[in-house]
């Protein structure tokens, strides 16, 4: 039966009942109309090279309680359009168009009445929460202002009160307690329910919400759009939901907006945009972007190429130089947004629109699947372990204490993990922000003796390793940082940043350049972009950078620590179909460190779940995707979102109560029973038996699982269904 897991939200409250009442004498006192109608809106940036368009002709509405989604790659111009209807942009901004709401022109008001209707008319969820918050202000007092400067006649008193209940709505426990904590003693979620907190405090009637889960685990990622969704219907406010995550925006939005370099290019219903996408540049996200319930079974079809830059558009349409359908007609006019069907809201910006629609150019064949790596290229190897972790640790001392410091507490960041990879296998790493996957790569690649436990690389135990033994030993196990631009000096150009490690290990001049040439032509660049520098390349390339460098020295093992989660979309298919054949080329063996499941799934062959410094399961990728036994893996597929409505509709998700513990909490018993919506279905006895006894991991089926019940996961609702 589907897990019965209590809301995070009160089903009564005094705000509860005030934002239902008061949405409902809006609406019957506002005439039939759109609520926000954004009129050929342009947005120009005034530089020293040239002025840039931002957001060229942009037109759309949102009707009263509809849920809009506006997707796009990074420099589209979705946050810079919904900016212009906050009237937030920098004063050199040159807007264009008109943008009214409730029938009334926003442009052009002084910024006393913009300041007026922004919280109380519209308001905005930021991508970063912690930017937003005033951080010398206690968060309680931060939604009290809200509710003041638009209620003159509410006292101190009673906004404090209200800001409390608010914090209630929004699922923050403790609540009268939080109410007086910093944003930085919230969580990451925490902050961002905050934020939905004060932008829902004067029940407006549009929220515009930007990118309000990127950074966000996915288990917080599904608590916030419950949050959000939660907050739309209390208040009766129309959502523009702003994200890059198809996702998200399958599960959640009634239309669907898709950016590119500055204007619309396909619009529509959810439904009609998923089954039946008609701009080229839509069906390659789609077909680009990792799905939890059929990855790891076909290939990924990478969108090549990068968006243009906006200061310097050429003739035709923009993404013709992308466009694997292009024809010579595209690149001489820019084809408007064209109605697709009897329905006027589908509509695409494509010549070829109609031939899409019809069948004559078939979807499916625009973007053709690569080919995998031939027989005959791929590597031999044996299935022989090359790396092996057992009963690792890692506890930090928490002190106390500036001239005399005392020991106050233990920080268990890796407490007790063991795992194997093989030759030529993947092993993913799994689990939310904070559970320890960073400090588990990091001692490994240390390469010293642990503080406690073993690890065994290519037969070698690295504790009893000698300094020479040691950095020769490095060459064998290389890493992929998670951030490309971060992890690459920009002060060298990319033959001296690639060629760095055979510098280390006394490679001469002659043979480093042979060696830098041949790996950048390995990971697919021109070796004649050697000379280039870093902020030459887009992030794709960087991150292919990142690759040769890595794979330089040969290893036989590489650590990929959240490779493809700074990029988007169209590009992580790309890096990912590379890290594929190389694998299969070279024989390498990867530990990838990842929050993304679908990701995961994709490329792993083992996975292995971490919770507060320990793996409570681990298996082949299929059982653990197939049939997860731990209430918590199974808690992390259900919150995975699936760019297709109709599976996202018909899924129940499994909601984790609050956010991960902090590792420095002595939890007796099992550590995952504060949030384990398993462990409140379970009798007396069994509950009993979770908080006195630590499981140990055993066999349940083909997977080891640490849990006490791993047998009645059934009572809880399946992972994609």
């Amino acid at each position: 039966m589907p897990c019965a897991t209590p809301s995070t939200l009160p089903r009564e409250s005094t705000v509860t009942n005030t934002l239902i009442n008061s949405a409902a004498a809006h609406r019957e006192r506002t005439p039939a109309q759109h609520l926000l109608e954004v009129r050929d809106l342009t947005v120009t940036f005034p530089q020293p090279s040239g002025a840039v368009t931002a957001v060229r002709g942009v037109n759309y509405h949102v009707d009263k309680g509809e849920f809009l989604g506006i997707v796009g790659e990074s420099g589209s111009g979705k946050s810079v359009s919904s900016l212009a209807v906050m009237g937030l942009l920098p004063s050199s901004a040159k807007v264009g168009g008109d943008i009214l709401f409730e029938g009334k022109s926003l442009l052009n008001r002084s910024d006393k009445d913009m300041s007026k209707l922004r919280g109380d008319g519209i308001s905005i969820i930021f991508q970063d929460p912690l930017s937003a918050l005033t951080p010398v202000y206690t968060i309680g007092a931060q939604i009290a202002e809200a509710l003041l400067l638009h209620d003159s006649k509410l006292s101190q008193l009673a906004a404090n009160t209200r800001a409390v209940e608010l914090l209630k709505v929004v699922g923050i426990p403790n609540p009268e307690r939080r109410a007086q904590a910093f944003p930085h003693e919230f969580s990451g979620g925490m902050r961002q329910r905050a934020m939905i907190a004060i932008a829902i405090a004067n029940n407006p009637r549009l929220i515009i919400a930007d990118e309000p889960t990127t950074a966000l685990d996915v288990t917080i990622q599904a608590q916030i759009l419950e949050v959000l969704q939660k907050a739309k219907e209390l208040t009766g406010a129309a959502v523009v939901l702003i994200t890059h995550d198809l996702g998200v925006v399958a599960g959640n939005a009634d239309r669907l907006a898709v950016m590119y370099a500055g204007r619309i290019v396909e619009t529509g219903t959810v439904d009609e945009v998923f089954r039946a996408p008609s701009m080229p540049y839509t069906i390659g996200l789609l077909r680009s972007m990792p799905n939890l319930a059929t990855a790891g079974h076909t290939r990924l079809v990478p969108l090549e190429g990068r968006p243009p830059l906006l200061s310097n558009l050429a003739p035709g349409c923009p993404f013709a130089d992308r466009c694997p359908a292009v024809i010579d007609a595209c690149r001489t006019t820019e084809p408007p947004l064209m109605q697709i069907g009897d329905d006027p809201l589908n509509a695409s910006a494509c010549i070829r629109v109609a031939e899409i629609a019809s069948g004559e150019l078939k979807r499916g064949e625009i973007y053709p699947v690569p080919e995998p790596v031939a027989p005959a290229e791929r590597a031999d190897v044996e299935p022989e372990n090359v790396m092996a972790v057992t009963t690792l640790k890692r506890h930090f001392p928490l002190t106390k204490g500036a001239i005399f410091k005392h020991t106050v507490g233990i920080v268990r960041a890796v407490d007790g993990v063991s795992f194997e990879i093989k030759a030529g296998q993947t092993l993913g790493l799994v689990g939310e922000s904070g559970c320890g996957k960073s400090t588990t790569i990091m001692e490994i690649l240390e390469l010293a003796k642990p503080q406690a436990g073993q690890v065994i690389i290519n037969g070698r135990d690295v504790a009893t390793l000698s300094a020479k033994e040691r950095r020769a030993l490095r060459q064998d196990i290389q890493v992929v940082f998670q951030d490309p631009m971060a992890s690459l000096d920009p002060r060298l150009p990319v033959q001296d940043i690639v060629g760095e490690p055979l510098t280390v290990h006394g490679v001469s001049a002659k043979d480093r350049l042979k060696k830098v040439a041949d790996v950048l032509e390995l990971v697919g660049l021109d070796p004649s972009m050697a000379s280039r520098y870093p902020h030459e390349f887009s992030g794709g390339q960087r991150q292919r950078i990142g690759i040769a460098r890595a794979l330089v020295t040969d290893p036989k093992i590489v650590v990929l620590d959240e490779p493809v989660s700074a990029l988007d979309v169209s590009i992580q298919a790309g890096v990912i179909n590379l890290l594929q054949d190389l694998q299969e080329k070279l024989g390498l063996s990867y530990l990838f460190v990842a929050h993304d499941l679908a990701v995961v799934r994709q490329i792993a062959d083992n996975v292995a779940v971490m919770y507060l410094g320990r793996i409570v399961e681990s298996g082949s990728a299929e059982q653990i995707f197939e049939n997860p036994q731990h209430p918590y893996t199974r808690a992390l597929l259900s919150a995975v979102p699936v760019p297709d409505p109709a599976i996202e509709r018909s899924r129940t998700r499994i909601i984790l109560d609050g956010d991960l513990p902090s590792p420095t909490e002595n939890i007796s018993g099992c550590n995952f029973r504060t949030r384990c919506p398993l462990y409140r279905l379970m009798d007396e006895a069994g509950q009993k038996r979770c908080a006195t006894d630590d499981p140990e991991p055993r066999l349940v089926g083909s997977t080891l699982v640490a849990c006490h019940h791993a047998e009645n996961t059934d009572l809880m609702a399946p992972a994609l269904t």
